[in-house]
């Protein structure tokens, strides 16, 4: 489900250390909430927001997909 990242008042935000590609300019911000997750992008703080389950989050940190 997308969320808006503004939508969440004193979320902790943390930037992912593998978001450093690109000079800097790919960056992924994580926060957990009480039902889950919700990943953003660091350049639209105010934009979309992922939102995900925890056992999705879990899955997704600890089983990465493959990147081409």
């Amino acid at each position: 489900m997308t969320i808006s990242a503004a939508n969440l008042p004193g979320a902790q935000w943390r930037k992912s250390s593998k978001s450093n590609g690109g000079g800097g300019a790919q960056c992924v911000m994580l926060t957990w909430l009480p039902n889950g997750g919700a990943i953003a992008d660091s350049k639209n703080m105010t934009g979309p927001a992922l939102h995900l389950s925890t056992a999705a989050l879990r899955a997704l940190l600890t089983n990465p997909p493959e990147v081409p």
